[in-house]
């Protein structure tokens, strides 16, 4: 079990809505926890299109997922966010002092007067092997997700896809594996190019074995991992002696946990008020695709707007006896000081 953590306002995402949820929130002298169910900030725009180009950000002309990632990194580095990656949220309850209090499925506990969601569609769960009683190995030989590199070492790994999470993490675990095999269907790769060659550099170095094929079958016991049945592209079989499965093969979307907080869903999506962004239950706000309500624009353009006023709503669940003076960045030097600009 994770230590405990408090905050004024936990987010629930950390696309480019939750980051500037923290900007926003920052601005009102609220201090943000962030949990987000990928290894990374940037929500689908840095996982599923990192350099394809946006266009309808304002002041931006064109800008990639990255990039705008980048950006509003940079922009919130002043209020020091606390993010929790890799991390689903899995739980909400209310505690006895009307907190909410979130359980990740990491056993992180985080409590705050307000919860905000910004979740997109909904969480990105990884793409599960169609292998049978692969359930019995996950979360103790075969992974989807590498939170803590230690915990690998001097493991017999075979990763299995060919993006850039496999790719990554074929580089970064090669060094400290006891053995490394990467397993793809075919020889090209969907990831960066860099990446690829530093594995083939990493290959020719003996520190990593590819091989053209697919895991087909888990043999082991309790558990424990022995070896990964491979289907070859050739159309023979064979095994992998292994200890530790970790399969990339993409994520969907899903509402996951979320839709067992009690909310009240509209097709899966969360309606919300158009003065403040709150849902139904005082305390929680939804904002970005995540949200519903009439007129409804799906464009980070209308998150950001919805950020800034649930922002002004939150700073009265977290301070109900301090009225919050409205300021522009342009002429406060109260805001210029949080800013570390004055």
């Amino acid at each position: 079990m994770a230590a405990n953590g408090s905050a004024d306002v936990i987010i629930i995402g950390a696309g480019p809505v939750g980051l500037f949820a923290v900007f926003q929130l920052g601005l009102a002298k609220l201090k943000a926890h962030v949990v987000d169910i990928l290894d990374r900030p940037g929500g689908q725009c840095a996982e599923l299109y990192p350099e394809k180009p946006i266009y309808d950000i304002p002041g931006l002309p064109v800008c990639t997922g990255q990039e705008l990632t980048d950006r509003l990194l940079e922009q919130i580095r002043p209020f020091e966010p606390v993010f929790h990656f890799g991390e689903m949220a899995a739980a909400l309850s209310k505690t006895e002092h009307g907190q909410w209090q979130l359980t990740t499925d990491a056993g992180l506990i985080i409590t705050a007067p307000v919860l905000v969601i910004a979740a997109g569609g909904g969480s990105f769960v990884p793409k599960r092997l169609p292998i049978p009683g692969i359930e019995g190995y996950e979360g103790k030989s075969v992974f989807y997700a590498v939170r803590r590199i230690e915990e690998f070492r001097g493991r017999h790994i075979v990763i299995a896809g060919g993006g850039d999470s496999a790719l990554d993490w074929t580089v970064n675990l090669a060094p400290i594996a006891g053995s490394l095999t990467l397993l793809h269907r075919r020889p090209e790769f969907r990831a960066a190019p860099a990446t690829v060659s530093k594995m083939r550099e990493l290959e020719a170095e003996g520190l990593v074995r590819f091989e053209l094929g697919q895991p087909v079958g888990l043999r082991g016991a309790g558990g424990k991992l022995e070896a990964v049945a491979v289907k070859r592209m050739d159309g023979s079989t064979g095994e992998i002696a292994a200890d530790t499965l970790l399969p990339f093969f993409g994520l969907t979307m899903k509402l996951g946990p979320i839709a067992n907080f009690g909310l009240n869903l509209n097709e899966n999506l969360i309606p919300v008020d158009t003065e403040k962004f709150e849902t139904g239950t005082k305390g929680i706000f939804a904002i970005g695709d995540i949200n519903t309500y009439p007129g409804k624009l799906k464009l980070i353009l209308s998150g950001f707007h919805e950020a800034a006023l649930m922002a002004q709503a939150a700073h009265c669940y977290v301070h109900p006896d301090k009225p919050l003076r409205f300021q522009y960045t342009t002429s406060s030097s109260e805001l210029q000081r949080l800013l570390k600009v004055a």
